[in-house]
Parts: structure tokens; C-alpha cells; sequence
């Protein structure tokens, strides 16, 4: 990244309008547009509540290389511009977080080689000295956490079960390279997982948490060993961080989640929360740990509770996150949302320890809640968007970030009056030159004769009629709601000319428990029904969606689905965009890695499911014949991608018009910049090809 002056200002915060230049003048959203956009990451709040620190990703446009810095904003001033802070030439800064008096910034940083903590100092009218770097650690840091009192600070990353410190070489105790007997290449295992999302794993080494006495401008130990005897990772794989790690206000100790690694690991998803003391570094589990998932450990900050999330169904990966709360001294925690049908995602305390702030998916919008701890109440606190890095303040009003479908994550203050106030504007010049588009959203009657919801988003100001891009969201327990993606972006999509239409059908998130276990051992049944009520009902609604041109699309499940609509609704979409779909049920159970979820949403291991092949698309695949786009990440270990060779292999031999695009150096998402541009590319050309009138092979 380039360097900049430590008291710059920079143009990430506008006043005003949202956006700048009239849209007369704008133009159409382009893949680099998305690609090249800021992403605004994390953000930290200062004990204060005077500063906030928060770090921006930016893209190079020309080369797609991505660094990180960081900025720091001054909340006690409306309307003040944040300033860059702690940039080093040729490095990324991120992750920050204050020290408990508001005079340090603590972050991550690669400038000396490897991920390792650094700090910098902040004067009380905002000026920042010159950063130094904090740690010099063998392996690289994955993410820290400081302790409420300042003299701790609790490190993770990925290390040897052997070694004793954080990174050991070879010839010390911890042998890094475990699954490598010699004297050749192979590994050996004798256990799953063979291998995790994106790589193959490696023997014994796990993510580990280490505290280490924190002295001012240094570490000041050598760390110990928070899992004791313990083996699994924390925080867990493959997504799992610091909100899987909670300091107790005293700093004396920790809560932690850990997925124990056995056998039975890659069927399992039992996540426990474990307590430990600094002092002795013997874990022992939290009283009322269940037999699935326990995880988003959160202590009070008057040391009388912790909060956690629970499901109940082992097995189950997206089950009902319910808020458990255990008295400190008690044996046996409450279930304080038990009556509330909504799966939280996120906890946080207010500071009066008296209710939580916790985030979940409501009919189309990823929001935040107001739980009282007294009585179990449950308030909505925002409205249209998706909301994270919550950070309630003394005075009732809260700090967080959102994105919607027009615009990616900004930081926003809400007041206690429910007032909202935008704090930053960092696409603001660049959205100012794009398009708005539109977006309307509408329910019908689905499956069942149950109330389903979907989206039309479109170009502003368009005229005459819009060809379709009906796009099916992945998981299948997700939804294609009102959020910004850097993958599958509804605007760029529809500033291609399209009108695009999204379907929560049964199975997606936000509606309830109920709806959303409905799709299990049903993946092609009601999924397919809604899918196919709602693509008419959009077009009742919106005259201006010409259904005669249009093409689906889908990843995960939703390339699933278009395998599915290939063989069972072959005659309503001019051509198909299939990422990383599943071809073959039976195929797919012996090759995915976290064997939890294809069991639970099919019924049992394959060899003992009642109807194996009921859903399975390659027994349909005599009725292809729709022009399809086959595409894939060589990484990919959840759906390998020979589940996209072996239908553009079919689609080929059967003379069906068809193009395979792999990426050799990418997982189940797309996330390089040029990879990206190369994909949208890839994929609006095929949607041109296909949807233009007189179309032809």
C-alpha cells in the first residue's frame, strides 16, 4: 500500500449526500468496478468512546494487488474525516484494537515478514507516533485479543500440538511438518479430515491460543499454552475467530471454543466452550455445554454472566442458535430466546450488562436485536440492510457497520431515539460514477401455501424490456437478501441490462426454524415449486421483465439447483451459469470433507438413506438441453470440482452448448481480483450470448 503521512487526511468520509454526482452523469457497474471497490473490514471503538479504528482493503486497479490500512476516526466531532494511520510501504495493517486506557492501537501486520503485532501511540488530539512492532514470534499470528486490564494479550494461529511455544523449527521439540513421513512427498493419514474447505491438512498441527504477559511495547514471556491436553482447533476451522474467544473483566482468564479433532471430527458438530485461567493454562469445559454446536462465548462486564449460542440438534450445522446464560456459581445456564424463532450470529454486552446486542437473519435483512436479559424481550434495532462489528456505548446508542444491495459495509452511529447516522463514505466517489439501481421486494404464495419472499432489482431508470437473470442463492440455508457481496453482487448484475430476481425458497434463512428445516431430504421438491411460483410471480408484478429471454444461475446449492432445473424445468431458462454445483448425490457424499452436512440434509451416510437417488440431478440428465456454463475452483474440497468436469463432459458428448471455466488457484469462492473480473467477464458474456433476441449456437 502506498505510504502516506501519518496525519493525512483522506477523502473516506463525506458529508452530504450519499451520493455526489447527479446520475445523469453516472454509468453502468462493471466487474472491476467490483473487484477494485474498498472493503471496509473490522472496527474497534476506543474505552472512551472518542476513537474509532478500522481498517480498508483497497485493490490496485491495474495489477488487482490488495493491501490493507488502517484509519482512525474521531467520533467526539460530527462530521470529521478520518485520518490514515500506522502505514508502512509495501504492507497491510488490520485488526485493530485500543488499549484499555485509548493511547495504544494494537494491530496485525506483515511489514517485518510474517503476521506479527504491532502498536503505535495516539495523543489525546488524535496525532500518531511512529509504529513498533510488538511481537517477534516464530509462526505467523492469525489474530489476537487484549485483556480487559491491558497486561495480557491472548494470540492464536496454527501450531504443532508438540511444540511448546508459538512456532517451533523443525529440529526443536515441535515438528511443523507432521503428515510428511519421508522420505518422499506422500502424506500419510489414518484419520479424516484428509482435508478442510481449501487444503489438505496437516498432521497434528492445529489452531492453538497462547496468552502472553503484555509489558508495555512488548511481549514480555515466552506465551503458554491455553488447551492444555486438549487436541482440536481453536478457534475453529475453517472460520472461526475472535468471537470464539472471550477475557473474563478480570483478564485472569478466558472462555473459548474448541472442536475437538478425532474420528469422528468431519461427522461432528459438537463445539464446546471451554474456561481457562492464565496462571494455570488447564482448560475445563463450561458447565452446560450440549452435544452440538456451543459457540460465541461473551462475559458480561460486570463479571456476573456469560453468554453464549447453542443448537440443539447434533449434526445439525444450521440448526436454531439459541442465547444461553450461566450465573457465575451456577451449574446450569437459561435459555433466555427460547421463544424468539430467530438464529443469532453475533453477541455483545451493552455496558451495563443488563441486555445483549445480537444480530440474526429477518426476511431479507440481516439485522440487529436489543435481548433483555431479564425477561428474555427481544427489540429489532435496525431496519433495511446488513449489520455486524457491533459496539454498544455508554449512552445506549451503538457503533456498527452495513451493507445492502446498493453499497458495500460503511460504519454507522445509531442513537438511543433509533436515529442513524452514516459515519464514513468510503466508495462514495466511486458509487457517485454508477448507477443506482432498484430494488422491490414482493411475497407470494410458495409451497404449502406458505408466505415466500423474493427481490427484483434492476437499473435505475431503465427503459423497455429487461431480459431475466433469475439468480438461487447457495447454502441452501442462506438468502439472497438485502446485503452487499464481492462474489454474487445483484447490481452488477443488473447493470449488465438485466432485471435480477431472487427467490428465499423453503430452506432459507430468516423465516423461522420450521421453514428452514423444510428442505431437508427435499432438495428438489419444494425449493423448485417456490422457485417456479416466484419466477411467475415477478413476472405478473413487473410487466417490464421479459420472460421469453433469461438465464439461471446458482453456486453451491444453488448450482445444485441448476442441475436440477436442467433435468425438471428444461424448456423455461435460455441458458444456465452453474458454480460449483453438485451433479452427483452419490459422488458428492464420498468426496466432501465436512461429512455432517450431506448427512443431515439427506438422511444418514449414503448406503443408508430410504431413497438415495430421489434427488439426485445426474438421473435426469436425458432431458438437458439448455446451453450451460460450467464453472469451477480447483480448491474446492466441499464440492470438488469434478462435479462441474463430469456435466460439461455429458454436455459435451450430447452436443449441448457448453463452456467449462477452472480456476486452478481458487476454492469453493471466487476471490482474486482478476480471477473475479475474468469470472464476471466469463459469465456476462454468456448471459449475452444467450438472452439477445434471434439468439443462435
Amino acid at each position: 500500500m502506498k505510504n502516506l503521512s501519518k496525519t493525512s487526511t483522506v477523502a473516506l468520509v463525506l458529508t452530504g449526500a450519499l451520493f455526489s454526482t447527479s446520475i445523469a452523469s453516472a454509468r453502468p457497474m462493471t466487474a472491476q468496478d467490483l473487484a477494485t471497490l474498498k472493503r471496509l473490514g473490522s472496527v474497534a471503538v476506543s474505552s472512551d468512546e472518542k476513537w474509532a479504528a478500522f481498517d480498508v482493503t483497497q485493490t490496485d486497479p491495474d495489477s488487482y494487488k490488495r493491501s490493507t490500512g488502517l484509519y482512525l476516526l474521531n467520533l467526539s466531532k460530527p462530521n470529521a474525516p478520518p485520518l490514515r494511520i500506522a502505514d508502512k510501504p509495501d504492507s497491510s495493517e488490520h485488526s485493530p484494537s485500543f488499549s484499555i486506557d485509548g493511547t495504544k492501537l494494537y494491530y496485525l501486520s506483515d511489514s517485518s515478514g510474517s503476521e506479527q503485532l504491532w502498536q503505535t501511540k495516539i495523543a489525546k488530539e488524535g496525532s500518531v507516533g511512529e509504529a513498533s512492532q510488538v511481537s517477534d514470534l516464530k509462526a505467523d499470528i492469525a489474530g489476537f485479543k487484549l485483556s480487559p486490564n491491558g497486561d495480557r494479550v491472548a494470540i492464536w494461529g496454527d501450531i504443532s500440538k508438540d511444540c511448546p511455544t508459538f512456532g517451533c523449527d523443525k529440529e526443536e521439540e515441535g515438528n511443523s511438518n507432521q503428515s510428511l513421513p519421508g522420505p518422499g512427498t506422500g502424506r500419510e493419514y489414518d484419520a479424516l479430515f484428509v482435508r478442510h474447505w481449501s487444503s489438505w491438512e496437516t498432521s497434528g498441527i492445529y489452531s492453538r491460543i497462547f496468552s502472553f504477559d503484555l509489558n508495555g511495547d512488548k511481549l514480555s514471556d515466552n506465551g503458554k499454552p491455553l488447551d492444555g491436553d486438549l487436541i482440536g482447533d481453536s478457534p475453529s476451522k475453517p472460520f472461526g475467530g475472535g468471537e470464539e474467544i472471550s477475557w473474563s473483566p478480570s483478564g485472569t482468564g478466558l472462555a473459548f471454543v474448541l472442536r475437538k479433532a478425532d474420528r469422528n471430527e468431519p461427522k461432528s458438530t459438537d463445539t464446546d466452550i471451554y474456561g481457562v485461567s492464565v496462571a494455570t493454562g488447564a482448560p475445563s469445559p463450561m458447565p452446560g455445554n450440549g452435544k452440538a454446536t456451543d459457540t460465541l462465548p461473551a462475559f458480561s462486564p460486570d463479571d456476573r454472566w456469560l453468554a453464549w449460542a447453542a443448537m440443539e440438534r447434533p449434526g445439525y450445522e444450521s440448526d436454531r442458535k439459541v442465547v444461553k446464560l450461566l450465573r457465575r456459581g451456577d451449574e446450569e445456564p437459561k435459555v433466555i430466546t427460547g421463544d424468539w424463532d430467530r438464529s443469532v450470529s453475533s453477541i455483545t454486552w451493552t455496558p451495563d450488562s443488563k441486555a445483549l446486542i445480537v444480530t440474526a437473519s429477518e426476511i431479507l435483512d440481516y439485522a440487529a436485536f436489543r435481548v433483555d436479559i431479564a425477561d428474555g424481550n427481544v427489540t429489532r434495532l435496525t431496519k433495511n440492510g446488513s449489520v455486524g462489528n457491533i459496539t454498544p456505548l455508554q449512552d445506549g446508542s451503538m457503533i456498527f457497520t452495513k451493507k445492502s444491495l446498493h453499497a458495500p459495509n460503511d460504519i454507522y452511529r445509531r442513537a438511543v431515539n433509533g436515529t442513524v447516522t452514516q459515519l464514513t463514505n468510503v466508495n462514495g466517489d466511486a458509487l457517485a460514477e454508477i448507477d443506482e439501481v432498484t430494488v422491490e421486494r414482493f411475497n407470494f404464495k410458495g409451497a404449502k401455501g406458505d408466505q415466500v419472499w423474493g427481490q427484483i432489482i434492476k437499473p435505475a431508470g431503465a427503459q423497455g424490456k429487461l431480459p431475466m437473470a433469475f439468480l438461487v442463492h447457495g447454502g441452501p440455508q442462506g438468502s439472497f437478501g438485502d446485503s452487499w457481496s464481492t462474489r454474487w453482487n445483484p447490481k452488477v448484475m443488473a447493470a449488465q441490462g438485466y432485471a435480477v430476481v431472487t427467490i428465499d425458497f423453503h430452506g432459507s434463512a430468516g423465516y423461522g426454524q420450521e421453514f428452514m428445516d423444510s428442505i431437508n431430504q427435499d432438495w428438489g421438491g419444494k425449493p423448485l415449486e417456490d422457485l417456479k411460483l416466484g419466477h411467475a410471480a415477478a413476472l405478473k408484478l413487473d410487466r417490464q421483465i421479459d420472460g421469453t429471454r433469461s438465464c439461471a444461475l446458482g453456486a453451491s446449492y444453488g448450482g445444485y439447483m441448476m442441475n436440477w432445473i436442467a433435468g425438471q424445468w428444461p424448456d423455461q431458462f435460455d441458458c444456465i451459469i452453474n458454480h460449483a454445483g453438485i451433479f452427483d448425490l452419490r459422488s458428492f457424499a464420498f468426496s466432501t470433507e465436512e461429512l455432517w452436512f450431506d448427512q443431515w440434509d439427506h438422511g444418514g451416510p449414503w448406503w443408508e438413506r430410504v431413497d438415495p437417488e430421489k434427488w439426485n440431478p445426474i438421473q435426469h440428465i436425458d432431458k438437458w438441453k439448455t446451453p450451460t456454463l460450467f464453472i469451477h475452483g480447483e480448491k474446492d474440497f466441499r464440492i470438488p470440482y469434478t462435479q462441474s468436469l463430469m456435466p460439461f463432459t455429458y454436455a459435451q458428448e450430447r452436443n449441448i452448448p457448453s463452456k467449462l471455466l477452472i480456476f486452478p488457484d481458487e476454492n469453493h469462492w471466487i476471490l482474486k481480483g482478476k480471477n473475479s473480473v475474468q469470472w464476471h467477464d466469463t459469465v456476462f458474456d454468456w448471459m449475452g450470448r444467450w438472452t439477445e433476441k434471434g439468439k443462435t449456437e
